[in-house]
């Protein structure tokens, strides 16, 4: 059979029958036929309606006209231009970037804050673990909100809101209310977090989403390791505190300008219910629908959505567990080595505290070797993978391998930053070390991204948003026991307790990889494989200036095809 004819902008939609009454199609006899036309006038002024001929006289009524992406629709954000898509990943990665600079930005002020409101330091280590626990709140809200309202409103509303808390912190006079404008600003900075990796999800197939994610996974790493450095250098040349979150307020207030401006919705069920309420405004028709408009919630239930489906998705999946408690551990750390750079390269080896913030570039470009190395060698693998599969998409598994990588060297990079944290040893040692563990911890954030974002693509915000909120608890308490666990225990036996941790977790990727398939199937939430759809659904090219009068025909399968053959009118094929 003939396919589909294809317009220059066609509207994709999905016709669905309802119920045939006997009246409603014939057995063929003349009788039946005149019954059928009789029927057929007394229901023509029923509103909600499409009228499909079986044949010039056999009339068949259509409830719903569902609106969905065709093959190469340039509203599908999967087929936008590769300029566009990778605009998109640049932007979003800015913006968690911008999120986890600011988290760690006062690290290196924390002798300025203490000075000014006289409070201790722990005290002054809250206010980087209150604004990551901010984290732990906000994609609560952010990462079910977006795939109820879209991704746009979302960033837009707390990228708004998280510029002003940065104001605020700017203009604090007492301990309090910095503190709550730290809780509050990490609250709402969290909505990039929670939801750019959906983003990126939105816009890359798993074929492609590799290159993009190598990207999108140094930002994290990024944000958190620059902080202490501009702060601590801010520090020393003697400029007031209150700047660095001026600087944070500027940042943040040019990319909500540029969110407003740049970045459109990507989030599919959203475009396509922007698609059916255009086509009823047009048409007069309130046929045309998209399939998250038949959610029907009430206020609770949509409250109960939003703030517990993190938690709902969080719970029922094993391997969602798992990955969130070894991802928890790893963020952890990276906040930690925060509070101990300072001991091994302020104290040890009597650096100040801008130079001591700077070491912590070494987690970039140890990140940036990582993106070089998977650009090169892993993602090609990948590459052929895919060929491989065809037509079939490659198992989620396969994304371990970059993990299989990370772990081992994740717990090496430990005992070697441990050991070699002498202030008689060269500080190049730990230093490298330290570059090492950046790269693993790459390895380990893409590998594990890319496999949730695969296994759970239809909640892949919620997914993402439980595991920011868990990591995002580790990233909070691990600062507050940092300072005393390396100056109580000393480098070398703090580095190798957290490296006898890592060691235990080290097994997960392999095991993920031998039993992953076995619980994807068990799940709730992993897509179901691909399979023939026997459902009567028939998907046909309407253009959104016409109504819709189409005569089908029955194929081999028992379905219905439709072709297209001008001014919305269909012929059986």
């Amino acid at each position: 059979m003939s396919q589909v004819e294809k317009k220059k902008d066609p509207t994709t939609v999905v016709v669905q029958p309802v119920h045939h009454e006997p009246w409603q199609i014939s057995s063929g006899s003349e009788g039946s036929r005149e019954h059928g036309r009789r029927k057929e006038k007394e229901k023509k002024s029923e509103e909600g309606r499409v009228k499909v001929h079986v044949s010039p006289a056999d009339p068949v009524f259509l409830d719903r006209i569902e609106v969905v992406f065709g093959p190469n629709d340039p509203d599908n954000p999967k087929n936008w231009s590769r300029l566009r898509r990778w605009y998109i990943t640049v932007f979003a990665s800015i913006l968690v970037l911008n999120a986890t600079f600011a988290s760690a930005a006062p690290s290196g002020l924390t002798e300025a804050l203490m000075e000014q409101f006289g409070f201790s330091q722990e005290v002054g280590i809250l206010s980087i673990s209150l604004f990551v626990a901010g984290y732990c709140v906000g994609p609560i809200l952010w990462g079910p909100l977006s795939e109820t309202y879209g991704r746009k409103p979302v960033f837009v509303g707390t990228f708004f809101v998280y510029t002003m808390f940065q104001i605020g912190c700017a203009l604090s006079q007492n301990t309090a209310s910095i503190l709550v404008f730290r809780f509050l600003g990490g609250t709402f900075a969290a909505g990039p977090l929670a939801n750019s990796g959906a983003v990126i999800a939105d816009i890359w197939d798993a074929s492609t989403r590799g290159k993009a994610m190598s990207m999108f996974t140094i930002a994290p790493f990024v944000g958190p390791a620059v902080g202490p450095s501009v702060s601590g250098y801010f520090f020393v040349a003697g400029v007031s505190w209150r700047w660095i979150f001026w600087l944070l307020a500027i940042f943040a207030g040019v990319c909500n300008v540029l969110i407003i401006f740049t970045l459109p919705e990507t989030y599919g069920p959203i475009i396509l219910a922007h698609r059916a309420a255009k086509l009823r405004k047009e048409n007069n028709d309130d046929r045309y629908y998209a399939a998250i408009e038949l959610k029907k919630e009430t206020f609770r239930q949509r409250v109960e959505n939003i703030l517990f489906k993190p938690f709902q998705v969080l719970m029922a999946e094993t391997m969602l567990i798992a990955i969130t408690i070894y991802m928890s551990f790893t963020y952890g750390v990276v906040y930690l080595l925060f509070e101990a750079y300072p001991v091994v390269f302020a104290q040890g080896h009597g650096f100040n505290p801008g130079a001591s913030g700077l070491m912590l570039l070494n987690l970039v470009v140890g990140s940036m070797i990582g993106a070089v190395i998977y650009t090169f060698w892993l993602n090609p693998r990948y590459d052929r993978a895919v060929q491989k599969h065809a037509p079939s998409p490659v198992p989620p598994e396969f994304r371990l391998q970059v993990a299989a990588l990370g772990t081992p060297l994740f717990s090496i990079s430990f005992f070697w930053f441990a050991w070699t944290s002498f202030p008689s040893v060269s500080f190049v040692s730990p230093l490298i070390a330290g570059g090492l563990m950046g790269t693993a911890i790459y390895f380990i954030f893409l590998a594990l991204f890319n496999y949730m974002i695969d296994s759970y693509l239809q909640v892949a915000a919620s997914a993402l948003a439980a595991n920011t909120i868990c990591r995002s608890l580790a990233g909070a308490a691990f600062p507050l026991f940092a300072s005393q666990m390396f100056e109580a225990l000393n480098p070398r036996w703090a580095g190798t307790l957290l490296g006898c941790v890592s060691l235990l977790l080290m097994p997960l990727p392999f095991i993920l990889m031998r039993y992953g398939a076995r619980l994807r199937v068990n799940s709730k939430y992993c897509p179901a494989t691909p399979s023939t759809v026997t459902a009567l659904k028939h998907s046909v090219d309407l253009s959104s200036r016409s109504r819709s009068s189409w005569t089908p025909s029955h194929g081999d399968d028992g379905l219905i095809e439709l072709q297209e053959i001008g001014d919305g009118h269909a012929r059986a094929v």
